[in-house]
This record gives structure tokens, sequence and C-alpha cells, in this order.
């Protein structure tokens, strides 16, 4: 037999039992506590999500309503944030949510808030993070609900943007934007330096003016305003170019406002992110020092060149070979192109210019791989995207007007904010269309700058821009100001383009591929000389690329072994795929059209020249193998109107009609 327990150790066992089986229960129903608020949580976030594709939904309907109904004086961005302001306006004063009671609220004195949190609850450690301050007054609840429902800033970045950045430069028209492009390259880089200092200096006065009579409730820099002149510097016109494609506004004017919108965008991120950067020595970080302006300058051309190779060298190695199954083709060319923005963003570069130069690269090169299913899944794939993207982002701000919590309004820097823009972007337009008017051929008017003036929209990078620091007083007020300059721009001048078009007499109704433009007919219908429209730097790089980037990374153009000299034979056989064979001499895509004048289209490498009388006859003149690329250029710019080069040959055909009536059938018996 065991021994007995003693006596006085039996209410200790039942004791430990007691709590043994106590603390057993209380972890199963903890477990089920937490079972129940994940399932709640999870049927809340899928409720949130609702909210936001119906919003789409409900875009989409009403734009097929205003197209049916051939309604222009508000654009699908202005709806989607209507709509989203609607929204707002019911989640913030319409819902509210009861008040859990296993919510328990207790107070703990601590000089600066975590980032995280770990609390004992009976020998049990339990992990907080931090969400965000409560509003005083309101309801904890009806605080959570708001938060949920908006969006981490990273989320635009990461997921919203890429698509409608790399869209951008996979449909970039390049012929008419080379057509302009010292132009673009003016507006978008030297006029958004000029927009951002003459903004910063602006807001800057009028923020000392609200520190003298105190209507400035925190700390606002120099600094902190050239940041809002960085920001707000990136225009998106996307509802007036909506309309201009639909109308069919003048080809130069569409590219001059399409090309500066796009290559701003990149140009506003890095300022934006070089000012940020901008770190002078000693205690005082905002004062001014020579070396540390120069290091910022230093910051952006680094950046800015890392972001374009980053780009440009990914779009070239992207290109595929799995042409027989256009699935995967089509899935590979997807991933390879989001993850230029994320490998960019990785190495410390701006991901928005790495994948706007990819998408122009691999429109350049990459899509001439691809099989045909994949050329028409490709654009369509990122076409969708990019309207779903950027209508979500403007129904969005409509929504974030309600539910962000930290809105600091003040309306003396909302008025500075509008005075600031609309001069900022008249030092951009007018003074720098006056110098290039100096040495441009095809003119840009003064309506054309009017139009370019009222174009200066703000949109989805200007507000992504502003969202994803709103920590300080100074970030706060300028994401609440910029929000109501988004919704002014789009309103106001996107709803006011048709009338402004009318109002400065621009031509409509212009074939985006025909060669004249119609401020060249305007002017006398003049033939622009494409040996001075085209500046020689353009014509020497399109010599390399037409000779020895497109026969290496594509299947068109002349292959390496007629561009390339007879010493590298050997290595041009090897380099040179037997695709590239069966194409040779074809053309796949509109190049050529970069340097070419208004009137004549013909190819650089077409070989054999067919001139075609009335009479059917035909004249052979092969070109030589040896002709100077120059004198080849200036041999295609004298030729007339009537040669147009195709597959390698350029057929002269006839255009007038023959001075003689050709011989009827009849005559020739009689």
């Amino acid at each position: 037999m065991g021994k007995e327990l003693p006596t006085f150790l039996l209410p200790f066992l039942v004791s430990v039992l007691l709590v043994g089986s106590q603390g057993d229960s209380n972890a199963a129903l903890d477990n089920v506590v937490t079972e129940r608020m994940a399932e709640e949580s999870h049927r809340q976030d899928s409720a949130y999500l609702l909210i936001f594709i119906m919003l789409l939904t409900l875009t989409i309907l009403t734009i097929w309503l205003f197209k049916h109904r051939r309604v222009r004086f508000l654009h699908e961005t202005g709806l989607a944030m209507i709509y989203g302001l609607l929204v707002g306006v019911i989640l913030r004063f319409g819902i509210h949510v009861p008040q859990s009671m296993s919510d328990v609220i207790l107070g703990c004195a601590v000089n600066a808030s975590p980032a995280t949190l770990l609390v004992n609850v009976s020998g049990r450690f339990y992990e907080y993070t931090l969400k965000g301050e409560v509003t005083p007054g309101s309801g904890h609840q009806d605080d959570e609900m708001l938060r949920k429902v908006t969006f981490d800033p990273e989320v635009f970045f990461n997921i919203l943007l890429p698509p409608i950045i790399f869209h951008a430069g996979y449909s970039l028209k390049r012929r008419h934007f080379f057509r302009n492009i010292g132009s673009i390259l003016a507006y978008a880089f030297l006029g958004t330096v000029i927009s951002c200092f003459v903004i910063g200096l602006i807001m800057y006065g009028f923020v000392s003016f609200m520190k003298v009579v105190g209507q400035l409730g925190g700390d606002f820099y120099f600094t902190d305003c050239l940041f809002f002149g960085a920001i707000v510097s990136a225009t998106d016109p996307v509802t007036v170019l909506a309309i201009f494609n639909e109308l069919k506004v003048d080809v130069d004017l569409y590219a001059l406002l399409f090309g500066e919108s796009v290559l701003n965008d990149a140009v506003a991120i890095v300022l934006s992110s070089s000012i940020v950067a901008y770190q002078p020595a000693g205690d005082n970080s905002h004062s001014f020092e020579a070396m540390a302006v120069l290091k910022s300058l230093g910051i952006f051309v680094g950046v800015f060149s890392g972001s374009f190779a980053l780009g440009v060298a990914t779009g070239v190695m992207t290109f595929t070979k799995l042409r027989d199954f256009p699935l995967l083709e089509t899935a590979l060319f997807f991933l390879m192109s989001w993850s230029t923005f994320l490998l960019a963003e990785a190495c410390g570069f701006t991901g928005v210019v790495a994948v706007l130069f990819c998408g122009m690269t691999q429109a350049h090169y990459t899509f001439n791989n691809l099989s045909p299913e994949s050329q028409d899944r490709t654009k369509q794939l990122f076409e969708l995207l990019n309207f779903l993207a950027e209508n979500f982002i403007f129904s969005y701000m409509g929504l974030t007007l309600f539910s962000f919590q930290s809105h600091v309004f003040n309306l003396l820097f909302i008025i500075g904010a509008f005075v600031a823009i609309f001069l900022g972007r008249a030092a951009n337009i007018y003074p720098l269309s006056f110098l290039l008017n100096l040495s441009r051929r095809n003119k840009i008017g003064s309506n054309f700058q009017h139009v370019m003036m009222f174009a200066g929209l703000r949109g989805a990078m200007t507000f992504a821009l502003s969202i994803r620091d709103t920590a300080t007083y100074a970030r706060q007020m300028m994401f609440s100001t910029t929000l109501l300059i988004v919704f002014f721009t789009v309103w106001v001048c996107g709803g006011g383009t048709m009338p402004m078009l009318s109002f400065m007499s621009i031509p409509v109704g212009v074939d985006s591929d025909q060669e004249n433009s119609s401020s060249a007919v305007l002017d006398g219908s003049q033939r622009r000389s494409t040996k001075q429209e085209s500046a020689w730097p353009f014509r020497i790089w399109y010599n390399f690329d037409h000779n020895y980037l497109k026969p290496l990374l594509t299947h068109s153009g002349p292959p390496l072994t007629a561009t390339m000299p007879a010493c590298c034979g050997p290595l041009a056989r090897c380099l040179t795929s037997p695709q590239a064979y069966e194409n040779e001499g074809q053309l796949h895509d509109n190049d050529s059209d970069f340097i070419l004048n208004d009137a004549n289209v013909s190819s650089m490498y077409a070989d054999v020249t067919v001139s075609t009388d009335a009479s059917g006859s035909r004249t052979v003149n092969p070109k030589p193998r040896g002709t100077p690329f120059n004198d080849s250029l200036d041999h295609e710019l004298s030729q007339p109107d009537q040669d147009v080069a195709i597959h390698g040959t350029r057929l002269v055909l006839p255009m007038d009609d023959p001075v003689e009536p050709p011989i009827t059938q009849r005559e020739r018996h009689v």
C-alpha cells in the first residue's frame, strides 16, 4: 500500500487543482473571444472593401450614362470624387458603431507613443500596435471605423501608382512625343523646378504673415514650403487629356501636355525627396547652407539617373521568348514590369521614375518580341489596371476628406496655395514658351499656351505624395490643402475644358495619325523640315538604335549582319536570331516617324525604291549598302510627298491625275 498524504496538504492540493482548472477555462474562454473578434473584424473589413467596390461600380455605370448622353462637363475622375464625398459624409455623420463592452480604457503616463506595446495580463503577454491618435470627444468605435477605411499610404505607392505610371509610358505615342522632345523636357524639368521655387517662396511669405498675425499653430519652415511646392507641381491633366483624345485635339498640343505630365511626375517625386534629404550641419536643420544645397542637388541627379538606368535596364532585359504560350508570356511581362518599381524602391531609388522608363523601353523593344496575343493582352491589361487604379484613387480622395482624422484647414494658407499654384504655373508655361519659340520652327501659339496654363490639374501623384507623411502639423496642413486643390482643379478646370477650347479657337477633329499638324495648317500648310525639327543628338541616337540595338534586342529591323562592319561578321551572325533574317527589312512600329517630316513617311532602311507611274510601269532603284546615315537621311528627306516605305520597299505612287487619260480597251482595238 502507498503512503497516505498528510492532512495539512489536502487544502493546498485542492486550491492548486482549482486554480489550474480555472486557468485552463480562462485560456479557452480567451481563445473563443479572440476567434469571435477575428471573425467580426473580417466581416467589417469585407464590408469596407465592398464600399469601394460599389463606388467603382457606380462610377462605371454613371460613366456609361455620361458617354451615352455625351456629357463632357464632368469627367469620370470628378464623378468618382463626388461619390467618394457622399460616402464619406455618410460614414462620418450617418453611421455610429456601438461601444463594445470588452473595451477597457486605462490611463498610463508616458513621454512618447511607442509603436509596439506589450501588455502583461495575468501572466500572459499580448502585443498591441499603434494605430493613431484618437480624436478627443469622439467615440472610439467611430474612430476605428474611419481608420479602417483609411488606407496605409504605402498601398498607393506599391499597388496603385505602378500601373498608372507604367501605362503612361507603355501607351506613349512616341512619334509625337519625340517630335516635341526638347519642349517637353524643358517644361518637365526646368518648368517643374521653377514652379517649385515660385510656389515655395510665395507660400513662405504667406506662412510668415500667418505667424505674425497668430494664425499658425505649429512649426512651418522654408523647407516645408519648398516641399509643398514640389508636390503640387506634379500635374495630372487626366480630365483634359481624356477630352482631348475624344475630340481629337491638335496632336502637338496633346503631346506637349501628356509628355509634360508624364515626366514632371517623376521630377516632382525626386525633387521632393531631395528637399526632404536637405540636412545642413549644426543644430538648426532648417538654416541655409551651400554644401547642403549641393548635396541635395547631387541626390536629385543621382536618384533620377539611377532610377532611369534601372528602369531602362529592366525594360531591355525583360524581352521574352515564350511566344508559344501567350498566357505565360503575358504573366512574365506583367510581373517583371511591376517588379521594376519594387526593385527601385528597395535599392533606394524612385520607383515612379524607374517604372515610367521601363514602360517606354518595353514599348520600344519588348513589345516587338511578344506574340500577337500577348501584345493585345498587355495593352488591355494595363489599360484596365490604370482605369481601375485611377478611379479608385479619386474616389478615395473624396472619402478621405471626411475619414481622415487629422485635417488642418487654414483659410490664409488655402488662399495662398491657390495664388501660388496659379503664379507657379504661369512662371512655368509663358517664359519657357517664349524661349522655346525662339528656336522652334512650329511655334507654340498663345492659344496653346493658355490651354496648357489652364490644364495644370493636380491629381493622383500630388495626393499620393501629400498623404505619405502626415505626422507633423505642417504636413497635415499641406495634405488638407492639397485635397482642396485637387477638387477645385478637377471640377472647375477639368469641367471648363470644352468652353476653354472653344474660346481659344483650338481646332478639333484632327487625326492623330496624319502627319500635318493643325498648327502647321494654320501657318499656311507649310512642310516642316525634319532636319530642323529633330535635334542632331536624336538623329545620332536613332542611327545607333536602328542599326544595333533594335536588331540585337528585337526581331525587327535589319539584321546585324547588314549593319555591322564586315570585320564583325562572325559576331553579327552569332547575335542575330533566325527570326531576324525572316523579318529583314520589316518595320514593326512607327519609330521611323520620329525623324520624318510631316508629309513624308519612309523607312531609314528601305533597301529598294519602286517607282510606279500611271501606266503601271515601275522602276527599281536599289540603295547602296555603304551609304552613310546622314546622306541616307538627307536623301529620305528630299523625297517627294508620295514616297511611302512598306516592308523595306519604297513605293513611289502618283498622287496627281495624269495629264492624258489612260487608253481604254476599246481604243486599243480601233
